[in-house]
């Protein structure tokens, strides 16, 4: 079975965990605090880790100071953790539409939902890109709302010349096995606001005033002091030495995945029965490869016919404003999101797979379209 995505771990990676193993110290101390200072180093501001991309939403959405009643603009085409994660703070996700060519945020359609209680707005770079973070940033300026980028997907990105994260309000990351790099789970949380930054750090350890600090000295505080909810959300240095490895590795990775996509844009191009979306190769860096299926077109009967073949695929992302959770009358109209839902297609994408299983994949999926067996 050629995979829809997989982590790539080596024998430096091992190695590392065997040292963690070694000092038989487990939990946050100097591991974690040396991932920080290369990845601060990688952005050019503070990263502070955390256990996951979701918690590192979470607790960003926290820090700006969201409570009960408060609103956050967000794609409803995305993962269900963006939406939790607001929705944990007290707060409500408003589902936006989004842009049919990059599938990241329409901040026109946002611009239509907003209300008093609006209070932030969460772009979600989708695979990779950032679509019109700029615009975004105009428009987050000029209603007065903090800006949370969801760039779970979007590790080593380049935007206008600097690296995704290395600009803006708040950038969230997720290192879970599957991601550009991984730690086997974890994220971080990169921004130059120092208040946002220390609501995290004591946020990340129950709340407790300054407990990182001395956690990563190898101490830890015994009489706590607490004055706002926290949760246990920190990185471990197993998790971390995964991680300052991976970061290592970030070159050849990314190479490697705009190779692949690169090549599937071009094995796919004149294939009429799919859209492909826009991706600037160049300066992303691409989570996952997607492709529209046009309409007509059983997206489920295409799937059963890869996996037939060996083939997995993925669907990015079933739209949250569907769910019964977080189903309001006020989503109705995301006509471009109500689509996309049964033609998006992700086709397999990670760091081991060869051109020659990339062709194979795109030899299949063309004669499964061109056959009777996509309806």
């Amino acid at each position: 079975m050629i995979r829809l995505s997989k982590s790539s771990i080596g024998d430096l990676e091992k190695t590392a965990v065997a040292s963690v193993l070694d000092r038989a110290f487990l939990g946050m101390g100097p591991e974690v605090a040396r991932f920080e200072e290369e990845l601060s180093e990688f952005f050019g501001r503070p990263a502070v880790c955390v256990v996951n991309g979701t918690a590192a939403l979470h607790l960003a959405l926290q820090a700006i100071g969201l409570e009960s009643g408060d609103e956050v603009l967000v794609q409803s085409l995305t993962y269900l953790s963006s939406f939790q994660a607001i929705s944990s703070t007290g707060a409500k996700p408003v589902a936006c539409d989004v842009e049919s060519n990059t599938l990241t945020l329409d901040w026109r359609d946002a611009e239509r939902r907003i209300t008093p209680q609006t209070k932030a707005i969460m772009p979600v770079h989708y695979a990779g890109g950032v679509g019109d973070i700029d615009k975004i940033y105009q428009f987050a300026k000029q209603h007065g709302l903090r800006v949370i980028e969801d760039a779970a997907h979007a590790f080593g990105s380049i935007h206008g010349g600097r690296r995704v994260g290395s600009f803006g309000d708040v950038a969230c990351f997720s290192f879970d096995g599957i991601k550009n790099i991984t730690s086997g789970e974890g994220g971080c949380i990169v921004t130059d606001s120092e208040e946002v930054l220390s609501a995290v750090r004591d946020a990340r350890l129950l709340g407790v005033k300054g407990d990182s600090k001395q956690r990563q000295l190898g101490d830890r505080t015994w009489i706590p002091e607490v004055d706002r909810q926290g949760w246990r959300y920190h990185m471990s240095d197993m998790m971390a030495a995964i991680g300052r490895v991976q970061l290592e590795r970030l070159c050849e990775f990314a190479r490697r995945r705009r190779q692949q996509a690169d090549r599937y844009q071009r094995n796919l191009k004149e294939v009429k029965q799919v859209k492909l979306l826009e991706y600037d190769l160049e300066n992303i860096v691409p989570h996952i490869y997607v492709i529209r299926l046009l309409p007509l077109i059983k997206r489920e009967t295409v799937r059963a016919s890869l996996k037939e073949k060996n083939i997995q695929t993925g669907i990015h992302y079933y739209p949250n404003h569907l769910l019964d959770y977080f189903r309001d009358e006020q989503s109705d109209d995301l006509s471009c999101t109500d689509v996309l839902a049964d033609q998006v297609l992700s086709l397999p994408l990670h760091y081991e797979l060869t051109d020659n299983e990339i062709d194979y994949i795109c030899d299949t999926l063309i004669s499964i379209l061109k056959s009777g067996r996509r309806r």
